[in-house]
């Protein structure tokens, strides 16, 4: 590749060509401030519209600025990145977004980390020397997803996102001049529309336009009810990513600090999502036995990521009876936790309150799902994410908003940092292992059935436990597997833009496989929409499905068949897996969601 030479402020760089000058710069660790643009190129995510114009810059001989994000280097070019003419025009451009932006901006969803805000706070600005007319929007609410387009900044990101990354194509621009926004088709809900709320939307936006939809109340005041007993459970996810929002380090194991922390928070019962994977897996690794013995319904999707399961119903209910009837980890906790273990506790399912911790915002949609409730009482009551848990006691009339767990903790005089590790609740939900931890990663959940499935029809020991080809972050993996005397061929898919490509393959006869892991987002669960924000960060999620990974590495037992806590329950109160009492509670159905 050509490589091409030129000064960027007096600083002689080397750049690709066809590199623009922001990416030659980010690389030399020259800072050009930017507000549209967004670049992930492992996962093939590049927002550069332009739009905004913060990131303008000099180039000499040019007689106006370029914006540095579409303009790609030169021979010889010389750019200036702090001239006085660069900042003169860079704080025009904040004050004229400002002018007609919302300033609530301490009850905005993501205040404190609004990048707009930071720009503002960089620029010094204190006195707005515009004003303009403010846009009337009123705020829609989902299940999941909260929109306040009020404050959309035109940037597209979520556009680009959902279009591009997702293939959904729920949001675009519309109207125009100083009434244009981005927005759903007639203004419906996403509730109305092809939305799988899968949250990436969420993760990109810049500003408090999108924001997961609050549970905080809801679960305050069962906290604070003395009839109710509140459990919650935790995802593998959060524990590798909760850190990052006390300064440590993406990656950073926040178990038994996290678990601390929950507890002084008052919880009744604090339990560890991973237990129910390693169910997950008993189930979904018998059922694609099953299926593989019939040599019917392949491939065997699966069926642990909500979007996923939606984004069948909407777009493909031909390949419903596909996709494994299996319950996620999530709600087979909550199943296990209403109707087995509040039994045994003598506790009356209506006043157990199943809570949940999930890096995904498509979590608290799966909640609400009617066939996963019984007499109209769920299973898991909501889910929260890692970003809202600390806004639980805003009707104490404090301000949480912004806040994170951590900020919460604080006002207990807590120091997360410094907690003591404890172990999470067991009860009936005992130890977990390696296979069940790995669910937060992409390829966890299709590595973690085939450590399963490997043994159970060979009838022989596993002695290399690690699929290396299931890891990754390709958006399809594929692995042949040989497994006695067949070999299967396994998928790993991250990304609906990607499932959808591999759908439509299968549908044509281009592709086969046996099983086929299917994650909305991309790097899985540990890139969910409810995470801390990444900024177009992507090595951040590299770095936690690292530590997804070391975690697994360190657990003594990494199958989930080989869990003595799982195989005892199923002993004293499941009996078989896939058996008649296993399938009513571990087991559900979809529904064809096809807008006609």
């Amino acid at each position: 590749m050509r490589m091409i030479r030129l000064k960027i402020d007096d600083k002689v760089v080397l750049a690709p060509e066809g590199t623009t000058i922001l990416n030659a710069a980010l690389k030399a660790g020259i800072h050009i401030p930017h507000l549209c643009y967004m670049e992930m190129p492992e996962i093939g995510y590049k927002n550069d519209c332009a739009s905004c114009r913060v990131c303008v810059v000099e180039v000499k001989g040019m007689n106006r600025l370029l914006p540095s994000c579409t303009t790609p280097v030169a021979e010889g070019m010389e750019v200036i990145t702090n001239s006085l003419k660069v900042m003169q025009k860079r704080r025009l451009v904040v004050e004229l977004l400002l002018s007609d932006h919302p300033k609530d901006c301490l009850i905005c969803g993501k205040n404190g980390e609004c990048e707009l805000q930071k720009l503002a706070i960089s620029f010094g600005l204190r006195e707005m020397r515009f004003e303009g007319k403010e846009a009337k929007h009123d705020k829609q609410y989902s299940i999941s997803i909260t929109r306040d387009i009020t404050k959309c900044i035109m940037c597209r990101r979520c556009e680009t996102m959902c279009e591009e990354i997702q293939s959904c194509g729920i949001l675009t621009g519309i109207d125009r001049g100083f009434n244009v926004i981005v927005n759903t088709a007639f203004n419906r809900n996403l509730i109305d529309t092809n939305c799988t709320f899968c949250g990436q939307c969420v993760a990109v936006c810049p500003v408090g336009a999108l924001y997961e939809t609050d549970n905080s109340f809801k679960l305050s005041q069962d906290l604070i009810d003395p009839n109710k007993k509140v459990i919650v459970q935790v995802a593998p996810a959060v524990r590798v990513a909760i850190g990052e929002l006390f300064g440590q380090k993406p990656g950073t194991d926040c178990t038994g600090k996290l678990v601390t922390a929950l507890k002084k928070l008052g919880f009744d019962g604090v339990f560890d999502t991973n237990f129910a994977a390693d169910i997950t897996i008993m189930e979904e690794a018998t059922e694609l036995k099953h299926r593989l013995e019939e040599n019917k319904k392949l491939p065997l999707f699966t069926s642990c990521c909500p979007s996923w399961v939606r984004f069948a119903e909407l777009n493909y209910p031909e390949i419903l009876e596909n996709i494994s009837s299996t319950k996620s980890p999530q709600q087979i906790f909550g199943s296990l936790a209403k109707n087995v273990w509040a039994e045994k506790m003598g506790i009356d399912r209506k006043n157990l309150v199943c809570v949940s911790i999930m890096p995904c915002i498509s979590k608290k949609y799966e909640a609400s799902r009617e066939e996963l409730a019984v007499d109209e009482n769920p299973d898991v009551d909501y889910s929260l994410t890692t970003r809202e848990l600390g806004r639980i006691f805003k009707q104490y009339n404090i301000d949480f908003n912004s806040l994170e767990l951590g900020k919460l903790i604080k006002m207990f005089g807590v120091n997360f940092v410094d907690l003591k590790d404890e172990e999470f609740d067991q009860d009936m939900f005992g130890e977990y292992t390696g296979a069940g931890v790995i669910f937060g990663a992409s390829g966890g959940v299709m590595e973690a059935a085939a450590r399963t499935l490997y043994e159970w029809v060979s009838n022989e020991k596993l002695d290399n436990l690690d699929f290396i080809p299931l890891r990754g972050f390709e958006e399809v993996r594929t692995a042949e597997v040989k497994i006695g005397d067949e070999s299967l061929r396994l998928a790993v898919v991250h990304g609906l833009g990607a499932a959808r490509k591999v759908v439509e393959k299968i549908l044509a006869g281009e592709e086969e496989f046996h099983a086929i892991e299917v994650m909305a987002c991309k790097g899985g669960c540990i890139g969910g929409g409810g995470q801390p924000y990444h900024h177009g960060n992507f090595d951040i999620i590299k770095t936690r499905a690292e530590a997804i990974q070391n975690l697994d590495y360190h657990k003594e037992i990494r199958a989930s068949h080989k869990n003595l806590y799982v195989v005892e329950l199923y002993e004293k109160e499941l009996g078989e897996p896939y058996g008649e009492k296993a399938h009513k509670l571990f087991h559900t159905h979809y529904v064809d969601r096809k807008i006609k």
